[in-house]
């Protein structure tokens, strides 16, 4: 007969033979902590959506070029547009339109952030993942975000490099987008957003019945109408009173008024005002707290989505 024991000071595990000698197999087995299973599981799965992206290079050169065509066509369409942002200069509408975009890419990478986990779902393979022996559901959450992000921040480094090209004879500018302070804010800013709509839509893709339903929610509902309702291709003091009260609902009108003023205003603190109409006033900081807020508030409901439906036990 043999029996099984668990050293605790050692962590290996050792078999008892008969005439109570004990022996230790040739390969240690070594109990892993929890944290430390989370990060392989959440490696592998991150691995494997890299290598679907690398398999499918168009869709990855598509979501590359189509922030850089919103970037040129409408700063080619709209550069004689007198944009009045600040009292000490005019600005180019390219150069306002700028941080707009750069955000814009940020919620348009983000939100088709769970349409692989819906066709996971559809094919089998999301069944697959939930029977295997994971220690932590969330894994599904952490490697999304993290697959989202990396992508996400290679659209914006192209944009940046656009900008900077097209933005070349202004000094200010590049030196304001080039200032290592700003890059760490703008960073975080884009980082949190990234975070907030890729759980958004990961809960989407838990709830909806198919790909067709996501696409139609995300495409047709969330995508153009909340790029409307945000300061990207217009400041407030050009929209009516309705439209300015929801914009200030729309998280992204932070993050696009904080970068917007780190690149082109030389003199700019968090703790100046970003917002400012009739009803609302609201500094860099107050902003920034309520992407935080959000981000929280999305991972949150994420994790108990996930928790509700795969992780009863």
């Amino acid at each position: 007969m043999i029996n099984i024991l668990y050293s605790k000071e050692s962590k290996i595990i050792m078999i008892k033979k008969r005439k109570d000698r004990y022996f230790t197999p040739h390969q240690i087995i070594v109990l892993h902590s929890k944290k430390h299973k989370t990060y392989r599981e959440t490696k592998s799965l991150t691995q494997r959506l890299y290598k679907q992206t690398i398999r499918k290079p168009s869709t990855l050169f598509i979501s590359i070029i189509q922030p850089l065509l919103w970037l040129v066509m409408f700063g080619a369409l709209f550069q004689n547009a007198p944009i009045y942002l600040f009292r000490e200069y005019k600005l180019e509408y390219r150069e306002f339109l700028n941080a707009g975009i750069i955000i814009f890419t940020a919620f348009n990478s983000s939100i088709n952030a769970g349409i692989t986990i819906v066709f996971d779902r559809e094919f089998g393979f999301l069944n697959r993942i939930l029977i295997s022996p994971i220690s932590n559901k969330n894994s599904l959450i952490y490697s999304c975000v993290i697959h989202t992000w990396l992508i996400t921040i290679s659209q914006i480094m192209g944009i940046i490099l656009i900008t900077c090209y097209q933005n070349q004879k202004n000094a200010n500018y590049l030196n304001n987008i080039s200032n290592l302070n700003n890059i760490i804010i703008a960073a975080i800013i884009i980082t949190m957003i990234i975070i907030s709509v890729s759980n958004l839509s990961i809960c989407n893709a838990l709830v909806l019945p198919g790909h067709i339903e996501f696409i139609g929610l995300t495409t047709f509902f969330l995508n153009l109408p909340t790029l409307f309702t945000s300061t990207a291709l217009a400041p407030l003091s050009f929209m009516p009173n309705w439209l300015q009260v929801i914009a200030c609902i729309n998280p992204l009108t932070y993050a696009i008024e904080i970068i917007r003023n780190l690149h082109l205003n030389k003199y700019f603190q968090l703790g100046e005002t970003i917002v400012n109409i009739d009803s609302l006033q609201l500094s860099g900081i107050q902003g920034i707290t309520i992407l935080l807020f959000t981000n929280i508030f999305s991972f949150i409901l994420v994790k108990n989505i996930i928790k509700y439906k795969y992780d009863k036990t």
